[in-house]
């Protein structure tokens, strides 16, 4: 298991090991006298927005590079271009009032690249490295991708239409972002495939003029740090994924501000590799829709050691969603993203989550859409999420809920495509609660913003479970706890937060070993009822 906030401490320990203590602006500012710099306008780029510059910016990075390096500079003025291909140690610096635009003309995008194996419609980029070293883009001027709607629409008469990304690296490594504004990317904005030391600074993004527009995708990377940024997305924000075999692992994300229309942190949906040593602190995620935290396991690897503490969540859907599914998608070939519900396994086995760590979240939930509240942890059958601590939580659900939602059954859905309001309203509204041991609730307090007839916890095929010190809001449910099929259960120190007919409830005949222990019970008619199906000495009350 992780030790609270270490990961990070030597995560940033990993990564500056050696520096100075000069910041890196510093350092381009030291060094103007021994490292050549290359202003595009020397080599013919026009800045009218209106003239095509790929070439001349391309003269400057290849002078460059073939120097041993440097710094092109992008001065004032709108350069319109085509993919540009970044060399080792060379820094693209775009200065204020400078602005990089994407061009609206898919035939000056190159495709001699790498494309994209999960997202192949979106295979050209703007901005592309491949084996390189040392590169850094930085800068307090602007690169836009002009990614709307209306010049890359996502069909016509049917069929997927190409959308460049903005940027795409591919197993480079010493990679730094600072300072510099990204936007309107047409489809993902920062695309980092198996590349190593990335280091993010102070970067704002904003896209959310066209779909899939994600903020940062890392695929296979390892040595992140993201930290000082601003992004708002209108798709995944922060979003480690894993095609190949190759883990994303020793990750920090610090001190930033997310707002997303699907996730504001979200490991998956690739996950064929895995996840491992991700600490996400310190951030607000605000105005998601959809989800805020979402760690997916589906396609037979393993995520583990994720610690994410001290976050802010402001007007968002779900909270938390952890799924280990059983897509089982192999990638080894180009393959679109499948949203049907009948669906099978692709044929990669049942991966693993365990070792997950969240605490110290505030939050609180809006939204009208029941399918998109509360939070949902959950394996399949015979797969369980593993060792999972929720500690020092507090949030408040919008509610609505009625006592038909409370008797819904939720679906398996075993292979189709990991989102949380796929499953339909959920029967708890606070958390749902599947195919998972050792989960532990510390100080765990929901509350209600308006009626709801839905208990605040169900779990349904559970073992070691503990609860300490859990208090919510019972509202007219019929229980504040719903136990199906569970083993193993402590519940101590808890409570309802108003009065309601039945402390816990307990169904299923596999149900065994379920202790309550110094539970405030003044507020609950009945300690625990029991369905006709459960042993009569399942249930302990000390």
């Amino acid at each position: 298991m992780l030790i609270r906030n270490g990961f990070a401490v030597f995560c940033l320990f990993i990564f500056f090991a050696g520096c100075q203590s000069d910041t890196f602006q510093n350092k381009i500012v030291k060094s103007q006298g021994q490292t050549r710099s290359y202003d595009i306008r020397d080599f013919g780029a026009k800045g009218d927005g209106e003239s095509l510059d790929t070439a001349a910016i391309q003269a400057a990075i290849d002078a460059c590079g073939r120097n041993g390096g440097g710094v092109v500079v992008v001065p004032a003025g709108r350069y319109v271009t085509g993919t540009i291909k970044l060399k080792s140690k060379v820094t693209l610096e775009v200065a204020e009032g400078g602005e990089i635009l994407g061009s609206k003309d898919l035939a000056d995008y190159a495709t001699d690249i790498q494309g994209s194996i999960e997202a192949p419609k979106f295979s050209k980029c703007l901005i592309y490295a491949e084996n390189a070293e040392d590169i850094t883009i930085c800068g307090q001027g602007v690169i836009d991708g002009r990614g709307l709607m209306k010049d890359f629409p996502v069909k016509l008469d049917g069929e997927l239409q190409e959308r460049p990304m903005l940027m795409r690296f591919v197993e480079c490594r010493d990679i730094k972002f600072e300072d510099i504004t990204l936007k309107d990317a047409a489809s993902w904005c920062v695309h980092l495939v198996s590349c190593e030391k990335i280091r993010v600074d102070n970067v704002k993004i904003d896209s959310m003029v066209n779909h899939n527009n994600d903020g940062f995708d890392l695929d296979g990377c390892e040595d992140i740090v993201i930290e000082n940024s601003h992004i708002v997305s209108g798709d995944d924000s922060i979003c480690p994924k894993s095609t190949t075999g190759r883990l994303t692992k020793n990750m920090l994300v610090k001190n930033c501000r997310v707002s997303s229309n699907t996730a504001a942190f979200k490991c998956g949906t690739s996950s064929a590799g895995g996840f491992k040593d991700i600490v996400v602190t310190d951030c607000v995620f605000y105005d998601c829709r959809m989800g805020c935290i979402k760690l997916l396991m589906v396609d037979g690897g393993v995520l583990e050691d994720i610690e994410i503490s001290n976050i802010k969540m402001e007007n968002v859907e779900g909270p938390l969603f952890i799924r280990l599914g059983n897509r089982g998608r192999v990638y080894n070939k180009p393959t679109e993203q499948v949203y049907e519900k009948d669906v099978r396994s692709e044929g990669a086995a049942v991966g693993k989550v365990r070792n997950v760590k969240i605490y110290n979240i505030q939050a609180t939930v809006k939204g009208s859409d029941k399918a998109r509240q509360g939070m949902m942890i959950s394996g399949v059958p015979g797969y369980m999420v593993e060792d999972v601590l929720l500690e020092d939580i507090e949030i408040s659900f919008s509610g609505g809920g009625t006592a038909e939602d409370a008797r819904l059954v939720v679906a398996e859905d075993e292979a189709r495509y990991p989102e949380q309001f796929f499953f339909g309203v959920l029967p708890s509204y606070g958390l749902y609660l599947r195919h998972a041991k050792g989960i532990t609730l510390d100080n765990v307090r929901f509350e209600l913003q308006s009626e709801e007839k839905r208990p605040a916890i169900v779990c349904d095929d559970v073992e070691n479970i503990e609860i300490t010190g859990f208090e919510a809001d019972g509202s007219k449910a019929d229980s504040l706890i719903r136990i199906i099929q569970g083993r193993k259960i402590f519940i101590r120190e808890s409570s309802s937060r108003n009065k309601m007919p039945i402390f816990v409830k307990v169904e299923g005949d596999r149900s065994s070993d379920i202790n309550l222990v110094g539970n405030d019970l003044g507020q609950a008619e009945k300690m625990v009822v029991s369905g006709s199906d459960v042993n009569p000495d399942t249930v302990t009350v000390e």
